[in-house]
């Protein structure tokens, strides 16, 4: 072969050789360029390159196992009674109630607050002047259930102005169902209601003796139209009351403080601890603004168990009552009375006829007990009579010239509008007119008494005492709640008849002595007041 062929054929082959490589390679590119911007490593190759890495590899704390237990209890709690808590929406004729310093929720109206209802239509929003004043208006609460067929306690103020057939109730699983009203009762503001339903998740009544302040709580129900939300605090305070909302001087003020966040909406709703029993109905809230400002209350379970049962038997409360009027002691009163530490709650006055004068309870004992429940205040007392009903008998202990006794009542039923409180039994025994009766007054005290007219023995509807008319602010007298303007009608048990006799009892103290005033007071209705003076 001549080497002009033998290099002919060289070239041909490297030629060959490389159009063979360039295609292959070009399918190879093409290849891997499809693969690249299949598996996006392209796309990430380039975002990797223009944009920095966000967020960090791992969080900064890992809980311990302390903290991570509190939390899944918290979580398990709150998914366990959600499906107890149900939203109540009721047409009422009256317009929503005004603003109080403390308030139900009942009185969330969604027109007023959103400008319109969630249930549908429009309102005027507040503040817009409107045509109908007692138009019907749809408001909002909350509910517990308490039997699988339906049974719901609520409060009396959610439902007490609904229309008929106003109230309807929407479950956890946003079923809705008109609910009938069963029973209410206005002295402890709880009331039930009925669905025609079954198999219902039904919440677990805790134990009222066993609640204790700083016990971390749940609170769930419908706030503002936001349904089952939950919302978690503590246990503030136990048997507060005095917080302005009795409808009677029958009420039932003895309730759960706490800081878990209720707000309008809310009323009705479960107050439970972290083993998801109901310890409390949420009921107000403090407020100025009429949304929650840290402070909210809830009616504990015994007193929610009891009146429940009740009204689903009967349609109302069996209620029993004792029949006397009572006051907290400091310890200047336990001082008067001797007693060691300041315990009980005082006996000012006893109902002619009631079951408490029938059992021989007076004015000035000291109820020291029921049964075997310690009372310290006005409200404990009233929480523990309520767990009782008419017919039962209960006793007391009672401490009377210091030395304790004990007497058995027999309670009677209670008709909130009928039964007068304010005839009191006063004692019988009185001393002699003695010494002038002139206006005299009291320097180191800070008052001064004068004679009666028979003008005030009319307007205060007495026969005997003396009129203080004047009281020194910042004096000892004022900082123990005496008050100008009232009527002094016994010192130390013993019935004043002239200024002389009361200024004859208080000169005869020494320094550090006490005396206790009976008063009468123009706005209590006739009721006899005590207060105890120390002298200086």
């Amino acid at each position: 072969m001549s080497n002009s062929i033998l290099k002919k054929t060289t070239t041909l082959k490297k030629v060959a050789i490389w159009r063979v490589l360039a295609v292959t390679s070009s399918g190879l590119l093409a290849v891997l360029c499809i693969l690249a911007i299949n598996l996006g490593w392209l796309n990430n190759l380039i975002a990797s390159i223009n944009q920095p890495n966000i967020g960090a590899a791992a969080p900064p704390v890992q809980m311990n196992s302390g903290a991570a237990m509190l939390n899944n209890a918290l979580v398990a709690a709150s998914e366990a009674v959600n499906p107890t808590i149900v939203s109540i929406s009721v047409i009422s004729e009256a317009p929503s109630s005004q603003s109080f310093n403390f308030r139900g929720f009942e009185d969330f109206n969604f027109e007023d607050f959103f400008g319109f209802s969630p249930f549908g239509g429009r309102g005027e929003g507040r503040g817009r002047e409107r045509e109908q004043p007692d138009r019907r208006r749809r408001g909002g609460g909350s509910g517990v259930i308490i039997s699988s067929d339906g049974y719901i306690v609520t409060n009396c103020h959610v439902v007490k102005s609904a229309t008929e057939d106003g109230i309807t109730v929407t479950t956890w699983d946003k079923k809705e169902y008109p609910a009938k009203l069963i029973g209410s009762d206005s002295l402890s503001d709880l009331a039930v209601i009925k669905i025609d339903a079954k198999d219902l998740t039904v919440a677990h009544f805790g134990n009222a003796d066993s609640l204790k302040i700083g016990t971390i709580v749940i609170a769930v129900g419908n706030p503002m139209g936001l349904n089952h939300t939950v919302t978690q605090g503590i246990i503030s305070a136990l048997g507060r009351e005095q917080l302005g909302m009795r409808t009677s001087s029958y009420s039932i003020e003895n309730y759960i403080q706490t800081d878990a966040a209720i707000n309008p909406g809310n009323s009705g709703g479960g107050l439970f601890d972290l083993n998801g029993s109901l310890i409390g109905i949420n009921t107000m809230i403090a407020t100025s603004t009429g949304s929650f400002v840290g402070y909210g209350f809830a009616i504990p379970i015994d007193l929610v168990k009891v009146t429940v049962q009740d009204i689903i038997k009967t349609g109302k409360v069996n209620r029993g009552y004792i029949g006397a009027q009572v006051t907290n002691i400091d310890d200047k009163f336990a001082q008067h009375f001797g007693l060691d530490k300041v315990e009980g709650v005082l006996v000012q006055g006893v109902n002619d006829g009631s079951p408490a004068e029938k059992a021989g309870v007076k004015a000035e004992d000291i109820i020291l007990q029921v049964n075997d429940r310690t009372v310290r205040t006005v409200a404990e007392l009233r929480g523990a009579i309520s767990r009782h009903r008419a017919g039962d008998e209960v006793t007391l202990t009672i401490w009377r010239d210091k030395k304790k006794i004990t007497k058995k009542v027999k309670l009677e039923a209670v008709d909130s509008d009928e039964v007068a409180d304010n005839n009191t039994k006063s004692n019988k025994d009185s001393e002699k007119e003695s010494g002038k009766n002139e206006t005299v007054t009291f320097e180191k005290l800070g008052f001064t008494i004068e004679p009666l007219t028979n003008e005030l023995r009319t307007r205060f509807d007495v026969k005997n005492g003396v009129f203080v008319s004047n009281v020194r602010r910042f004096s000892p007298a004022a900082e123990r709640n005496l008050q100008q303007g009232c009527v002094i009608i016994k010192a130390d048990r013993e019935d004043i008849k002239t200024t002389g006799q009361l200024k004859k009892i208080i000169e005869s103290k020494k320094s550090g002595e006490t005396v206790l005033l009976n008063l009468r007071l123009r706005s209590s209705n006739n009721v006899s007041v005590m207060v105890v003076l120390e002298i200086p």
